[in-house]
C-alpha cells in the first residue's frame, strides 16, 4: 500500500545503485549519463510546468558535480595542463561571467539556478572525462551508447510517426516524451549521423558488428528526413564542407578572407537580396525535401522564421539597453516579450514571453551577459574548433599510427560543427540532449592532447 500511494519510492533501489556507481564508479556513471541522455525526460511535461528537471541525467550530473567537488578539494586530480588548456580557460571565462550577471541580474533567483545548472553540465562532464577519455576505447564505448539509445528513440519516433502517415504537424511532437520539439531531435539525428559514420569508418568491424552500425545509419538517415528540420538537414550539409576544408587543410585565413568577403557583400547588396528572399512564398509546412529546404529563405510569410527573426531583433534591443551585464543569465524568456517590435509580431508570437528562448547560441548570451558573455561564448566555440582541428592535423603527422582515434576525433569535429551550425538558428545548451555531448567532446579533444603530450594515449581494447 506504501508503495502504491507513493509509487516514487520504486526507483529507491536504482536510486542506491547509481549511489553507489557515483561514489566508486564515477567513470561508468559518465558512460551511464550518456546512454540515458536521449532517452531522458523532462518532469515539466509531467508537472504543468512546474519542474524542469530532465531524469535520470540531472540529477546524476548533480551528483557526480557535488563529489568531483569535494575529492578535487580533498585530493586534487586534475594534471595542471588541464587547467591551462584554452578550451578549459574559455569554459572557465564563461562560468566567471556567469556569477557576475548573476549578481547584476534582474532576476537573480533565475540567473543562480541557471548557474547552478551550468555548473552541474560542465565540471563533472570535463573533469571525470579527461580521466575517461584517456582510453581510446571510452571514446568508442560513448559513440556506441549515444548512437545505440539514440537510434532507439528514433525508430520510437519512426513507428509512432508512421501511424500518422509521417504527417508535417504531427513529426513536430511523436518525439515526445523524449524531446521537446522536431528541432532539438533534429540536432541529436545530425549528431548520431556524425558518430554512427565515425563507428563504421574508425576500424574494421567484424560482420555482425558492421552490419548492425548500416541499421544503424539506414535508422538515423530515415529519421533526419522524416524530422522535417531544416536545420538538422542543413547542418549535416555544413558538417560535409568542414570535413572538406579539413580533408583539403584549407588554411584558415582564406576561410576568413572568404568568410568576410560574404558578409561584406552581403551588407552590400542586401536591399537585393532582402528584395529576391521576398519573393519566397514557400512554407515549410510542406513535406517535399526541396520545398522544405527552400522554404529555409522565406521571410515573407513563413510564420516560424518570421518569428525566429522576431526573437533576435528582441534579444539585440535587449543588448542595447544593457550591453554590459545584460539583463542575466536564463532570463531572456522572461523579459524578452516587451522588446518585440509590434511590426515584427508574427500569428506565434506571445506578449507574455512564455514561449522559450532567443533561438540562438550567441544572442541569447549577448542579451543575457552582455558583450563580454557573447565573447566568453565565441572564445569557447573557437578554441573547441581550433584545438579539436590541429589536434586531428597533429595526429595525422605523429610517427605513431593514430588512424582509429584519429577517425573518432574528426567524428567528434563534425558533430560539433552539425550542433554549432544549429547554434546559428536555436539554443539547446540548457538542456542535456545538447550539453551531454556537447561537454564531453571538449573533456574527450582535452584528453587526447594531454595524452599526446604525455606520450602514452592508451590503446586499450
Amino acid at each position: 500500500m506504501l508503495f502504491q500511494d507513493n509509487y516514487y519510492l520504486l526507483t529507491l533501489p536504482l536510486v542506491l545503485i547509481i549511489l553507489y556507481m557515483g561514489v566508486y564508479a564515477p567513470y561508468s556513471t559518465v558512460l551511464l549519463v550518456v546512454f540515458f541522455t536521449p532517452l531522458s525526460v523532462n518532469l515539466e511535461e509531467f508537472t504543468n510546468g512546474g519542474v524542469g528537471l530532465f531524469i535520470p541525467t540531472e540529477p546524476i550530473l548533480f551528483g557526480l558535480f557535488l563529489l568531483v567537488i569535494v575529492e578535487q578539494m580533498r585530493k586534487p586530480f586534475i594534471p595542471l595542463a588541464f587547467w591551462k588548456n584554452p578550451i578549459t580557460i574559455s569554459l572557465g571565462c564563461y562560468l566567471v561571467w556567469l556569477l557576475m550577471t548573476s549578481i547584476t541580474s534582474s532576476l537573480p533567483l533565475i540567473s543562480f539556478k541557471f548557474l547552478l545548472m551550468k555548473l552541474w553540465y560542465i565540471i563533472p562532464l570535463l573533469l571525470l572525462g579527461v580521466g575517461l577519455f584517456r582510453h581510446k576505447i571510452h571514446i568508442r564505448q560513448v559513440f556506441w551508447l549515444y548512437a545505440i539509445s539514440m537510434s532507439a528513440v528514433i525508430l520510437f519516433t519512426l513507428i509512432r510517426h508512421a501511424g500518422y502517415q509521417f504527417g508535417e504537424e504531427e513529426g513536430h511532437w511523436v518525439m515526445s516524451p523524449f524531446f521537446k520539439d522536431h528541432t532539438i531531435y533534429g540536432a541529436a539525428v545530425a549528431m548520431n549521423l556524425c558518430f554512427v559514420v565515425g563507428l563504421i569508418g574508425s576500424k574494421k568491424n567484424p560482420l555482425i558488428i558492421h552490419l548492425l552500425l548500416l541499421s544503424l545509419l539506414v535508422i538515423t538517415l530515415i529519421g533526419l528526413y522524416f524530422s522535417y528540420t531544416r536545420g538538422a538537414w542543413l547542418s549535416v550539409a555544413f558538417a560535409f564542407i568542414v570535413w572538406l576544408c579539413i580533408r583539403f587543410r584549407i588554411r584558415f585565413r582564406y576561410l576568413l578572407v572568404t568568410g568576410i568577403a560574404l558578409i561584406t557583400l552581403t551588407f552590400i547588396f542586401w536591399p537585393q537580396i532582402e528584395m529576391e528572399l521576398s519573393r519566397n512564398s514557400q512554407e515549410h509546412t510542406t513535406t517535399q525535401f526541396d520545398e522544405k529546404l527552400q522554404s529555409a529563405a522565406n521571410i515573407t510569410s513563413d510564420a516560424s522564421n518570421l518569428e525566429r527573426l522576431n526573437r533576435w531583433d528582441a534579444a539585440l534591443s535587449m543588448f542595447m539597453e544593457r550591453p554590459i551585464v545584460g539583463f542575466g543569465p536564463g532570463t531572456y524568456a522572461f523579459e524578452y516579450a516587451p522588446y518585440q517590435d509590434p511590426e515584427n509580431l508574427t500569428i506565434i508570437s506571445t506578449n507574455f514571453g512564455d514561449r522559450g528562448n532567443a533561438h540562438s547560441e550567441f544572442l541569447g548570451p549577448l542579451s543575457e551577459t552582455g558583450l563580454i558573455g557573447f565573447l566568453t561564448v565565441i572564445f569557447f566555440v573557437a578554441a573547441l574548433f581550433y584545438k579539436g582541428i590541429t589536434l586531428y592535423i597533429r595526429l595525422k603527422n605523429h610517427p605513431e599510427d593514430h588512424r582509429e582515434l584519429r577517425i573518432l576525433l574528426l567524428t567528434a569535429i563534425l558533430a560539433m560543427s552539425t550542433y554549432f551550425f544549429h547554434g546559428l538558428l536555436n539554443n539547446y545548451l540548457d538542456t542535456d540532449k545538447a550539453a551531454v555531448p556537447v561537454y564531453g567532446i571538449c573533456a574527450m579533444i582535452i584528453a587526447i592532447e594531454l595524452s599526446l603530450n604525455n606520450k602514452h594515449i592508451e590503446h586499450k581494447q
